[in-house]
């Protein structure tokens, strides 16, 4: 059974949802991010993806103090990620109580750093977020797209060593405009026994019964679920 996700973006300890990763197109869902993930816990789902935007803006993680309040209050395992460039920021993560790192824009900009913690940690606790915009690799909150493309990459370190990735189609985030089915579809092709996870568009749940379909072993649900178009109730369908 496909896993589900619930995203939890941050600004300034908030939680927020942007449209097309543009920072101008926010929407303050919650004062209280305790209280939405303990919402999650309640249904019976078991992860968090916890995204810092002011980090990934910014270049080292700012909502610490989030992820800190939300791990101890919760027994959710918590994905982490934005701005992670050093290894003080994933210690100061994983300290926090982060289960897993995840991490965007140092696998491209310096994939040598990357692949050590990958090799040190594992590929248990190192997620890798891939981020698409016109099929090429988006980065640094994604405000710089660069010349690589996203079916490369994520084979490259598929091959590397890197067992479990999320990739997101920019155009669709936030967007309920529905998953990139072809990308997915095409990357499962290509890295048949990778854990790929889907995020960006989904609008409902025959979103993630299709992406289940595909060979997704999990999806990140983010703007559905605050905008009530996918339920905390039908989500509990997949808890555990």
């Amino acid at each position: 059974m496909i896993e589900i996700i619930p995203a939890m973006d941050l600004i300034d300890g908030k939680c927020v949802r942007l449209t097309r990763g543009d920072f101008e197109l926010k929407t303050i869902y919650s004062d209280e991010p305790l209280d939405i993930a303990k919402g999650f816990e309640a249904a019976g789902l078991m992860r968090l993806h916890m995204v810092d935007l002011d980090g990934a803006k910014s270049g080292s993680p700012k909502n610490i103090s989030v992820l800190e309040h939300v791990a101890k209050h919760t027994s959710l395992k918590i994905d982490f990620g934005g701005g992670i460039k050093s290894d003080a920021d994933l210690e100061s993560v994983f300290s926090a109580g982060a289960a897993m790192a995840n991490i965007g824009s140092l696998a491209t900009t310096a994939p040598d750093t990357f692949l050590s913690w990958v090799k040190r940690y594992g590929g248990a606790r190192i997620l890798l977020g891939a981020d698409a915009k016109d099929g090429n690799v988006a980065i640094n909150g994604w405000q710089t797209v660069t010349a690589i493309e996203i079916t490369e990459f994520v084979s490259r370190n598929a091959r590397l060593g890197v067992t479990s990735i999320f990739v997101t189609d920019i155009s669709r985030d936030g967007a309920m405009i529905g998953p990139a089915i072809e990308l997915y579809e095409q990357i499962i092709s290509l890295v048949p026994d990778l854990n790929l996870i889907a995020s960006g568009g989904v609008r409902s749940m025959r979103d993630v019964e299709e992406l289940e379909r595909i060979g997704c072993s999990g999806v990140i649900v983010g703007k559905a679920i605050y905008e009530g178009r996918i339920t905390l109730k039908e989500l509990s369908n997949y808890a555990g």
